[in-house]
């Protein structure tokens, strides 16, 4: 049975209030009858109408007349723009365009190609819609390749039930996040004037891991030789607690409460064996450490949650430098004491919403640009999502005001931006916001999307 657009509404209603929802999805192969978005396989990015033209944009949901829904009609399927009545995307030579449906030009070959993609051709022609280059807004008609496939992503994904406790793998569930939870005023000092006035979060990080945060976002810089947490810098900090401090506060948690499985997330500014001197001196650190380089996960798949927990591995710990940075500056590549490069295991959208009061940007796109886009997937392996959610600086009305709609942006924005269910909710002030970010995670902790949308 096809999701159809008032059953679409219906699911969103019911995943807000927490209830699980159960749909079969559509055949692979089977044009979509609903609304999707036209998202291309290369970039990640949604074939917009703008303003007659037809743009590479990135991913907003509703509010960039982004979506379509597919019509069969004599000859193949119109692409109906959802937000303006009777308009449709076709063509005029090499250009996407808008028209009135019906008109010459708005009729389209929708077929099935690998990897959950579809062509959009010109009917009888090897000529295709397609992206003009992976730096480029730019929608056209042109030749094949890896441009010219789209992904027809549900606008509301159809959802089974999550997994047992004893099956459900590391990607299939999701954790709260602090962003910067080391700049919380209770810890210690985490910046200098005027960057001190505005702290992430208000409570430190032992009563974070009480609370149920299992994600942390921490900046380390180094001081004396040693890693510490500073927002920006720390020029001018007196005292900045050092990772050791707060590594040490999670390796005791988790040895306390097995089968709890927590993440850290470091902008990196730190040399490489700077970090491997301050993980060092973590006690207990190797008897918790999970290794997702050493065990195949690349080729295999993430591990079950179970296994996780009967092998006590119950922390992963991310870097945002890359490898060939470090290669470059003739460091010890991290991964060789146990910290990932977070480019090679995740996707993470683009970390600003905008400034700390006023207006906010919902779309939800790639931190890391068009070359690896929040799509990246594959068959063996997909990468954990990172979904940002938060501002340049943290206001507390503002946070609890955006806090309150996480679960709307998770669901409506960023999960079809990404073609998956965020595995990571980053937040300011995760104590704000109702529903509070807790209960978000508890309601996207329900259900998994169906696969082969």
């Amino acid at each position: 049975m096809s999701l159809t657009r008032p059953r679409a509404l219906c699911a969103v209603a019911a995943l807000a209030l927490g209830m699980p929802v159960v749909f079969s999805g559509p055949a692979t192969a089977a044009v979509p009858t609903y609304a999707v978005y036209l998202q291309n396989f290369a970039t990640g990015l949604n074939a917009a109408d703008s303003g007659g033209t037809v743009a590479a944009h990135n991913p907003k949901g509703n509010e960039d007349h982004q979506q379509w829904t597919p019509v069969a009609v004599n000859g193949g399927h119109e692409l109906r723009n959802t937000d303006k009545s009777g308009t449709c995307l076709g063509r005029s030579g090499t250009s996407a365009v808008t028209a009135s449906c019906g008109a010459d030009g708005t009729t389209w070959t929708i077929t099935a190609a690998t990897d959950s993609t579809y062509t959009i051709a010109v009917p009888g022609t090897s000529q295709y819609l397609t992206g003009v280059s992976s730096d480029s807004s730019a929608v056209q008609i042109g030749g094949s390749g890896s441009l010219a496939r789209w992904y027809l992503t549900p606008v509301t994904y159809a959802t089974t039930a999550m997994p047992s406790t004893d099956t459900r793998t590391l990607d299939q569930v999701t954790f709260l996040t602090s962003h910067n939870a080391f700049a919380n005023g209770v810890d210690g000092n985490f910046a200098s004037f005027p960057v001190s006035l505005f702290p992430n979060q208000s409570r430190g990080v032992g009563q974070q891991l009480t609370d149920g945060v299992r994600g942390f976002m921490l900046d380390t810089y180094a001081v004396s030789g040693k890693a510490v947490l500073c927002h920006n810098s720390c020029d001018g900090v007196s005292g900045p607690v050092p990772l050791a401090t707060d590594l040490q506060r999670m390796v005791d948690f988790l040895k306390a409460h097995p089968g709890e499985f927590a993440t850290v997330f470091l902008e990196d500014y730190v040399a490489s064996d700077v970090l491997r001197s301050s993980l060092a001196s973590v006690s207990g650190l190797s008897d918790v450490l999970y290794r997702p380089d050493q065990e195949g996960v690349a080729t295999k798949g993430w591990p079950t949650m179970a296994d996780l927990a009967a092998r006590g591995r119950q922390l992963l710990i991310f870097s945002d430098r890359t490898r060939a940075s470090d290669v470059s500056a003739g460091y010890v590549t991290r991964d060789t004491f146990g910290v990932m490069y977070q480019r090679e295991w995740t996707v993470e959208n683009y970390w600003s919403m905008g400034g700390g009061l006023g207006g906010s940007d919902w779309s939800c796109y790639s931190r890391w640009g068009t070359s690896r886009p929040l799509t990246t997937d594959s068959a063996a392996f997909r990468p954990l999502f990172v979904m940002n959610h938060f501002r340049d600086y943290t206001v507390g009305g503002t946070a609890e005001t955006d806090n309150g709609k996480l679960v709307n942006r998770a669901q409506n924005f960023c999960t079809p931006a990404a073609r998956k269910k965020p595995n990571y909710l980053a937040v300011d002030r995760y104590d704000l916001g109702s529903p509070s970010p807790l209960t978000t995670v508890g309601n996207l902790n329900t259900y998994v999307l169906t696969p082969g949308q």
